[in-house]
């Protein structure tokens, strides 16, 4: 599948409630992304989403990497916690509306839902890994 979905017309409005958009390190061009169920697909440069957590829209992982630069994560309203396993230990950080926290390069961390609300994240690419969620026993 190509990552790109599209060229963004100048003057178009963009919801972001149901799209990615990709800004190219390569060409400058911003693009909307193709996604679908699973990880976003990613690019050279840095992808921009929003989402909407509530319990049941939670990350498809049960953590991610992003090697190639740091992500910002930017609280819209509600309350997440973020976990971010340091050299140094697990270090659990609440972020609220109006703030935003900075996950390091090559960090490992999880976002954990406190409040329903929605968050801006501005992820680097084009690599990144995320652990596989846990089989539910049963």
């Amino acid at each position: 599948m190509d990552e790109h979905s599209g060229e963004i017309e100048p003057g178009t409005v963009i919801d972001m409630a149901g799209e990615v958009i990709g800004l190219s390190a390569s060409h400058g061009e911003a693009c909307l992304m193709a996604h679908g169920s699973g990880p976003p697909v990613r690019l050279e440069g840095h992808t921009i989403g929003l989402g909407s957590l509530t319990a049941d829209s939670m990350p498809p992982h049960s953590g991610e990497m992003h090697p190639d630069g740091d992500e910002v994560l930017i609280t819209v309203s509600g309350v997440i916690d973020v976990d971010l396993e340091l050299d140094s230990g697990t270090r659990t950080v609440r972020v609220g509306p109006g703030q935003a926290l900075v996950v390091p390069k090559g960090v490992w961390h999880l976002i954990r839902l406190v409040e329903p609300g929605q968050v801006v994240n501005i992820t680097p690419g084009p690599r990144g890994e995320h652990r596989p969620l846990a089989p539910i026993p049963g």
